[in-house]
């Protein structure tokens, strides 16, 4: 753990360092409202016995997530297959189980790290921060293949991903509802169970208590990638467009939207709140976090600066010049308006405070971040 620490600490100071450098590629902005998914995160009552079966009692009380919906949200027609997860906590790990229904099992990649969404899989992403950058991601097929990696920021703000990043202590199971690679039969689902340790999902959040507290909030979100497939041979291959001979683009379900077919926009992940209730124990509601208007805010002036950048090959500094003046949802009660904007020729940073004298800010790389009364990066 201590050589993993020392990683993580290295790539969070890389981190700060590229965000001095504009990334050129343009950045489009979601097409869907803002509306993440939320989620009550129940502790496990007990030891969890990862074998891919969502049969123990823990699981049968948990509450169930949202079903998948198209990644770019409800204007797109629904999923052909019906996914759902649930969560469960403990001092420990971090707890998912998915449902997949597929009437066709197929998967091909064995070897550890491999691109697993070449394959029909099952994805997650954690935010632990919320600050969009230093995140996890951990992709798996129905063979219980599985892709862990580290993202520094996403590939939109510069990257880079870090391949070689492990989950130490990561126990991962899958249950065949049916006969995999099997194209003679007609198949149910599979079943995913995932264990995440929280001493390694804290490696990129410095300062914080290796595991969540009550009450705390993550961004988190679920995809799917799903391939048509055709059968030659006895076997089932990816269907290809008869035209261009080329196989036929994946589906990509989600379960919060993302507005765009890319699952690297972290501020429109769910979010996840961590109860100290047990499965099945009474009621919590979730609790969204005021900040998260501000934080949305800033990150339309993030859209709007990287669009000019792309357009001008420079930033501004007013809302007027975005083209975001009297825009609604930028001006926040309890929130200097209109939010200041610094630049120079090649960075940006826009921030609103509060009366308090807290702050919110964010960057040309995308970071977003509080500070303090002093003007010191609070925890």
């Amino acid at each position: 753990m201590r050589a993993h620490f020392f990683l993580a600490a290295g790539l969070l100071a890389a981190a700060a360092l590229s965000g001095l450098a504009v990334p050129p590629a343009r950045i489009p902005e979601p097409k869907a409202a803002f509306a993440p998914c939320e989620y009550v995160c129940r502790r496990a009552p007990g030891p969890i016995r990862i074998d891919g079966r969502l049969d123990e009692p823990a699981w049968r009380d948990a509450d169930w997530a949202e079903v998948f919906g198209d990644i770019e949200g409800p204007s797109k027609p629904a999923p052909r297959f019906r996914t759902r997860v649930q969560m469960l906590w403990d001092d420990d790990c971090f707890y998912i189980g998915a449902y997949l229904e597929e009437p066709h099992l197929w998967a091909t990649l064995r070897e550890r790290d491999s691109i697993i969404f070449q394959d029909n899989d099952f994805e997650v992403f954690i935010d632990p921060d919320g600050d969009t950058h230093a995140y996890y991601e951990l992709e798996m097929n129905a063979l219980n293949t599985v892709w862990d990696l580290l993202l520094v920021k996403p590939y939109r703000d510069g990257g880079p991903a870090v391949h070689a990043w492990d989950i130490q202590g990561l126990r991962t199971a899958v249950h065949l509802m049916g006969t995999l690679n099997d194209p003679s039969d007609r198949d149910k689902a599979w079943t995913a169970e995932i264990a995440l340790p929280f001493a390694v999902l804290r490696e990129c959040v410095p300062g914080k208590p290796e595991r969540p507290v009550p009450g705390e909030q993550w961004r988190v979100n679920f995809s799917r990638v799903e391939y048509r497939l055709d059968v030659e041979g006895g076997r089932y291959v990816k269907a290809v467009d008869k035209a261009s001979g080329r196989p036929l683009p994946e589906d990509n379900w989600t379960w919060s939207p993302q507005g765009l077919v890319n699952i690297h926009y972290p501020e429109m992940w769910g979010f996840v709140q961590f109860s100290a209730k047990l499965p099945g124990k009474g009621k919590e509601a979730f609790a969204r976090r005021p900040e998260e208007k501000v934080k949305w805010a800033l990150r339309r002036i993030y859209y709007a600066e990287r669009r000019l950048f792309d357009d001008r090959g420079g930033f501004v500094a007013g809302l007027a010049g975005l083209g975001l003046e009297g825009e609604p949802g930028l001006r926040i009660k309890g929130w200097s308006y209109p939010p200041e904007i610094r630049v120079t020729p090649s960075l940006f940073e826009a921030s609103y405070t509060a009366k308090t004298g807290e702050s919110w800010r964010i960057r040309q790389d995308g970071l977003v971040w509080r500070e303090g009364p002093s003007g010191a990066a609070a925890k």
